[in-house]
Order: structure tokens, then sequence, then C-alpha cells
């Protein structure tokens, strides 16, 4: 698929068909997830394949009771990684391992696509309680919850405001 069809193409997929998604695909997006640029290359994000059942309806609970974290079949857990970033600073801490596993998910949401598959980016969610059914240590923040499966919903292409509107040059 080409690359501009792959982007133009992936939505959000929030209802899933019930079949499995295979090892073998969730680890090669993951793969391609960390090809995505970090800073310093530290590559300061975890990534956390939830199939279990209990895990993935705690998840839910986490955030705030979305039904399609329990029912997707894979749930890929997206983190910030604060001790690899450590170098950094402050700021590493604050911004850069969170912008380091955001280019991840991107990289994986889009290969995804590319296989026919669909998942959604969960950020609402309660940050505390996900780190707790994950039983992450307290270096490592849950960031995005990643709900994957093979979509039983066609996905709705949002409109989006026009570049014009957007885009800035030499300054504001």
């Amino acid at each position: 698929m080409d690359v501009v069809e792959c982007i133009e193409g992936r939505t959000s997929i929030r209802v899933f068909k019930p079949d499995p998604v295979g090892d073998d695909v969730v680890d090669e997006g993951l793969r391609l997830a960390n090809l995505a640029p970090s800073a310093g290359n530290l590559q300061a994000r975890d990534f956390i394949v939830v199939r279990d059942a209990a895990t993935k309806k705690e998840l839910m609970h986490a955030a705030f009771q979305q039904e399609f974290v329990r029912t997707a079949p894979v749930v890929v857990v997206f983190c910030a990684n604060l001790e690899r970033i450590g170098h950094y600073g402050q700021r590493g801490k604050e911004l850069y391992c969170i912008q380091d596993a955001a280019a991840a998910l991107q990289n994986f949401s889009l290969f995804l696509h590319s296989r026919g598959l669909g998942s959604v980016w969960v950020g609402a969610f309660d940050e505390a309680r996900a780190a707790d059914a994950l039983r992450t240590p307290p270096h490592v923040r849950p960031v995005a919850i990643v709900p994957v499966g093979y979509p039983a919903e066609k996905g709705v292409r949002r409109k989006r405001m026009p570049s014009g509107e957007l885009v800035h040059r030499d300054g504001w």
C-alpha cells in the first residue's frame, strides 16, 4: 500500500470482529513502531501487549467504560519510560518520552491499517488505574491504550481543518 493511501485511508476503528490477531502481526507492528524517531535514539517507550480478558476489562474501566477496549482481540498499551529518558532531565520526562511513544503509535497504527486491521488511539483514561492493571514499575507511564482487531465497521473519515488555517511560515 502506498504511504499516502495508507495515511489517508486510516480511520479510528472501535468495533472489532472476534477473529484473533496473530502475534506475528502485532510483533511486526511493534518492531516498526520502534523504528519511529526518538529523542537521542534512547527509545524511551515500552509496549505492553494485552490479551488477558481480565486485564482488558480493567483497562476498559480505566478508560471510563469504553467497551471496545474490552472487546478488542488484543490491546497494546504504549508507555513512556521515564528512566530511559533520564539523560534529558525534566523536559525529557515531561515531553520527549511522550513524543517517542506517540511517534511509535503512529507507525503502529499505519502498519495495522496496511494489513487490513483496525485500531483506535485511546488517550482518555485514568493513568493510575491503568498502571495498576498492568503492574507497571514507577518509572513507566501508560500514555495510550490501543485496541486492535479486524474491523467490524467502516471507519468514518472525519473532517480536517484546511492546512492553510494551520500552517504558519517564518513565525506565527
